[in-house]
């Protein structure tokens, strides 16, 4: 709602989730599971800067990084437009930047091109700085839709809820269309910043 942007079953998602960030920010902070580990995925387009970010400092911060021009490709195969905040590198970058701030070193970055290159080993590497046990069932799981899933599952987790792993190692990078071609020159600098930390 705040972004003013519209998204595929915008409104069936919208019906799912609570709107006001301080109650957000609150169950990001204290959990809802009663587990030991809550993983929570956010997408940095949607992390508005007046959003509360204070809740960050009492969790473990990891960043996933993908190579514009791959993220590029996948986002123009399900919306007809794109832009760098669409993609959310600034924020990324603006996150990275809060959390380095916040805790006085940089958090756990990650490239999907190393998990598709060799899962076992990213994944032991980021649970060894997560503090958590590695387990090779984090390699595989069943086909289909999880419980878990947000109610824009349908729309964006098909690929994913076809597959039971990690698919091939990554080919070369995409090739863009020409309108894309700016959007990569101003995204580009901010993955090669955030990918000299990766693990």
């Amino acid at each position: 709602i705040m972004t003013g942007l519209v998204h595929p079953m915008q409104d069936e998602i919208l019906a799912t989730q609570p709107h006001d960030p301080a109650v957000v920010a609150e169950e990001m902070e204290s959990g809802s599971a009663p587990t030991p580990i809550i993983y929570q995925k956010h997408m940095t387009h949607h992390m508005l800067d007046t959003i509360p970010r204070d809740w960050m400092k009492n969790v473990r911060n990891a960043f996933l990084i993908r190579h514009p021009a791959r993220v590029l490709s996948s986002y123009a195969k399900k919306m007809e437009t794109a832009s760098a905040e669409a993609i959310g590198f600034p924020q990324q970058a603006s996150l990275f930047d809060h959390v380095c701030e916040m805790t006085g070193e940089p958090p756990l970055v990650v490239d999907s091109d190393d998990i598709l290159q060799d899962p076992a080993t990213t994944l032991s590497k980021l649970c060894a700085g997560l503090g958590i046990p590695y387990s090779d069932e984090m390699l595989s799981w069943t086909e289909g839709r999880k419980p878990e899933d947000g109610a824009w599952a349908p729309h964006w987790y098909d690929r994913v809820n076809a597959s039971t792993g990690f698919g091939a190692p990554p080919g070369p990078l995409p090739d863009l269309p020409s309108d894309f071609q700016p959007i990569l020159d101003e995204t580009l600098p901010i993955y090669e910043r955030l990918a000299k930390f990766r693990i």
